[in-house]
């Protein structure tokens, strides 16, 4: 499995839109942190005692159409509703890609994988 895609004529790291989508959802108030990655994991471990994964955070291919089709997983704060967080991600994501990459996302797929809730 190739660690690039093709996409409108050129060829874009999956790390790279890994890192677009990242940075552009953790900015999304609610958001604690992109699951699975370093970060979240350290982040996830000093507010519960739950294992951590070790699965990709963010999967992306290539759609018929030239778009993208995304999957991002998240660890978000408890509080926040969980459909009005998964739009407001879906359009950080996608117009932090246009912005970037220049190509349409067809489909943002926002997986909540894990509630933090405030100490107390």
């Amino acid at each position: 499995m190739s660690n690039e895609l093709r996409i409108a004529g050129m060829g874009v790291s999956k790390n790279v839109i890994s890192q677009i989508v990242g940075t552009a959802a953790e900015k999304v108030e609610g958001v604690a942190a992109i699951y699975g990655q370093d970060i979240a994991r350290g982040l996830i471990a000093m507010l519960t005692s739950k294992p951590q994964p070790t699965t990709n955070a963010v999967e992306c291919s290539v759609a018929d159409d030239d778009s993208l089709v995304i999957t991002v997983r998240l660890a978000v704060f408890f509080g926040y509703p969980f459909t009005k967080l998964a739009a407001e991600v879906r359009s950080a994501i996608a117009n932090a890609v246009d912005a970037q990459i220049g190509v349409r996302v067809s489909s943002i797929d926002v997986c909540i994988d894990e509630l933090i809730f405030p100490k107390e």
